[in-house]
C-alpha cells in the first residue's frame, strides 16, 4: 500500500459512498462535507464524530474514501520533530479528563532514548451514561487506529495497546475487524506503507473496574497485575507499561490527530478557545429532551447544548443543574448554564471536563440523593489501595445515607464538607481526590437543600428521599379503592365512593398507591 493505492481506492469508493448517503436522504452533502439532518446536529461542529453514522464501520475503502489514512501517509514523510510540534502548535489537550497537553506528552516520550516504547489507547469508558469512546470505536476505528499509528512514529514506538471494556462486544468486534483489515493493507505491521516504520496494535479487554481507567492503574492491568493505581514517582513518559517510555491518549484524543494532521494546526486552533482548542463531545443524557451524542466546539455554553441542541427539559419542566465529568464530576446550577464549556471555566466553579458526560436533573431531582448516588458508585469502584479513597468515601456515604434517611443534623452537613476536603486533597489517585466533587459543588450551590433534609421538619425540597416523605389522599378522592388493593400491606382504609385515609405508620412508600389513582388524589407531602 502506498499514496497511490490509496488514491485509487478514494477514486473508486467515494462516488459510491455518495450515492448511497443521497439515496437515504437524511443527510446534507456540500462538497467534501457531509452532515446528518435535523435540528440535532445543526449546531454541532463535528470533528471525531465526522464519520459516524455516515461510513460503513466495516469498509476500509469508505474510510479512505473520505481521506482516512492520508494524514498517516503524510506524517510518514515528516520529520518526527515537525510533526511533535504540529500537535503541540495545534493545542490539543487530552480528552481523557485531565486535559494535559497532547503534544507536550508525545515530546516528552520522544525524548527519552531509542529503546522500546508503547502507545495505549485508554477506552476503558466507564463513567454513568456515558458511550462517547464506545461510539467512535464502534462506528470509525480506523480512526483511532490511525491516530495511534501517527503518535507510534512520532514518538519513535512499536507496539501499542488499545484497552477497551469487554461490556462493548460490538466495539471490540468493529476494532478487531478494523485491526485485521489494516494489518492486511500495510497500514499497521511491518513497513507501514512501504516505509522502515512498523507498528503493531493489540486489543486488551478490560473486566469492569472503573479504576482501570486511571492510567497506571490500566498499565497494571495490561501487566497482568491487579488493576491498581501506582505511585507517581516517574510520568509514564519515561517508566511506564513494564518500565519502559508510554504514552496514554484516550479514544477522543486519539481520534483528533489525523484530522489536525491533514488540515493543520492552525485550522484546529481556529476552533474553540484560547485555553481550549478543538471540539468536545458530549454525552448529553438524563432529563434532556433530545439526548445522544453532541460535538460542540470548546466555549460553547451549557445552556446552548441543553436547550439549543438538547431541546430542554423533558415534560416542560424547569431544569435544575447539569452535572459534568461523570461520577468525579460537580453538579452546576442552572443559573450558572451560560458557562462556557471548556477545561479553565468548569474548573473555576467547581466542576471537570471528564471524558464528557452531561447529565441533565431537573426540579424533581434531590442534589443530596445525586451526591449519594455518585459516592454510591466512587465507593464500589475504590480499588482500596489508599486509606482516603477506601474509608474516608465509605464515611462520606454513610453520611449522605443518615441525610437522606431523616436521621442527619447540622453537625453532620459540617462533617461531610470537611471529610470531603480530607478525601479530595489525600487520596492517591484521580479516582479519591475527584470523588468527592458531587458534594462540594452541591454543598455550594444547593445548601438550602442540605439544610431541609436535617432542618425542624426534616423535609426534602424535591420530594425524592422517601424517609423523609408521606403519602396522602386529597379530597379528590373518588372511593374507587384501587389504591387499598393495591397496596402491599393494608395501610389504606376506606368504603366505596368515600375518601380513603392512609395509615402513616404502616406505610412503607411503595408508591403503588399513586401511581395507580386515576384521579391524582395521592400525594407526596
Amino acid at each position: 500500500m502506498n499514496k497511490e493505492n490509496l488514491l485509487e481506492i478514494q477514486k473508486k469508493t467515494k462516488d459510491l459512498l455518495l450515492d448511497r448517503l443521497k439515496k437515504d436522504g437524511s443527510f446534507n452533502i456540500d462538497g467534501d462535507k457531509i452532515t446528518k439532518k435535523g435540528e440535532f446536529f445543526e449546531k454541532q461542529h463535528r470533528i471525531v464524530l465526522k464519520n459516524c453514522d455516515i461510513i460503513d464501520s466495516s469498509s476500509l475503502d469508505e474510510y479512505i474514501a473520505l481521506g482516512g489514512y492520508f494524514s498517516l501517509e503524510k506524517a510518514l514523510n515528516m520529520k518526527r520533530e515537525d510533526l511533535i510540534n504540529e500537535v503541540k502548535t495545534s493545542g490539543l489537550r487530552g480528552r481523557g479528563g485531565a486535559g494535559f497537553p497532547t503534544g507536550r506528552k508525545w515530546e516528552a516520550a520522544f525524548l527519552q532514548p531509542e529503546g522500546i516504547k508503547y502507545i495505549i489507547c485508554n477506552a476503558d469508558e466507564g463513567d454513568p451514561g456515558a458511550y462517547m469512546d464506545r461510539s467512535v470505536l464502534e462506528k470509525d476505528p480506523h480512526s483511532v487506529l490511525e491516530g495511534m499509528a501517527i503518535c507510534a512514529y512520532a514518538v519513535g514506538a512499536q507496539k501499542g495497546f488499545i484497552y477497551v471494556r469487554a461490556e462493548y462486544p460490538k466495539a471490540v468486534e468493529s476494532l478487531k475487524v478494523a485491526i485485521k483489515k489494516a494489518n492486511e493493507n500495510n497500514l499497521l505491521g511491518d513497513n507501514i506503507l512501504g516505509t522502515d516504520f512498523s507498528f503493531q496494535i493489540e486489543l486488551r479487554l478490560g473486566a469492569g473496574a472503573f479504576v482501570c481507567g486511571e492510567g497506571t492503574a490500566l498499565m497494571e492491568s495490561i501487566e497482568g497485575k491487579r488493576g491498581m493505581p501506582r505511585n507517581k514517582e516517574y510520568r509514564t513518559t519515561e517508566r511506564g507499561l513494564w518500565g519502559k517510555p508510554t504514552v496514554i491518549n484516550n479514544v477522543e484524543t486519539f481520534a483528533n490527530i489525523a484530522q489536525i494532521i491533514d488540515h493543520g494546526a492552525d485550522w484546529f486552533r481556529s476552533i474553540g478557545t484560547e485555553d481550549s482548542s478543538g471540539t468536545k463531545v458530549f454525552s448529553l443524557v438524563g432529563k434532556v429532551a433530545n439526548s445522544g451524542l453532541v460535538e460542540v466546539p470548546m466555549g460553547t455554553t451549557i445552556r446552548e447544548i441543553v436547550f439549543d441542541i438538547g431541546g430542554g427539559i423533558q415534560g416542560g419542566k424547569k431544569a435544575k443543574a447539569v452535572q459534568t465529568g461523570g461520577p468525579s464530576g460537580g453538579c452546576i446550577p442552572e443559573r450558572l448554564f451560560d458557562t462556557k464549556v471548556d477545561f479553565a471555566s468548569l474548573k473555576a466553579i467547581g466542576s471537570i471536563m471528564g471524558s464528557g458526560g452531561m447529565v441533565v436533573m431537573d426540579e424533581d431531582d434531590c442534589m443530596v440523593d445525586v451526591s449519594r448516588f455518585f459516592l454510591e458508585f466512587s465507593v464500589d469502584e475504590s480499588c482500596g489501595k489508599c486509606t482516603p479513597c477506601r474509608i474516608g468515601n465509605k464515611r462520606l456515604l454513610e453520611l449522605l445515607e443518615k441525610l437522606t434517611s431523616g436521621n442527619g443534623s447540622e453537625e453532620d452537613i459540617e462533617k461531610l464538607e470537611d471529610l470531603s476536603i480530607i478525601v479530595s486533597k489525600s487520596s492517591l489517585c484521580g479516582l479519591g481526590q475527584s470523588s468527592p466533587n458531587p458534594i462540594l459543588s452541591t454543598l455550594t450551590y444547593f445548601r438550602d437543600e442540605y439544610m431541609a433534609h436535617v432542618g425542624e421538619n426534616k423535609t426534602c425540597p424535591a420530594k425524592k428521599c422517601k424517609n423523609l416523605l408521606n403519602y396522602f389522599i386529597t379530597d379528590k378522592c373518588i372511593g374507587c379503592t384501587k389504591c387499598a388493593r393495591n397496596c402491599p400491606v393494608n395501610c389504606i382504609e376506606g368504603k366505596v365512593k368515600e375518601k380513603h385515609i392512609i395509615d402513616t405508620a404502616k406505610c412503607i412508600k411503595c408508591g403503588n398507591c399513586k401511581n395507580v389513582c386515576p384521579v391524582k388524589a395521592v400525594v407526596l407531602v
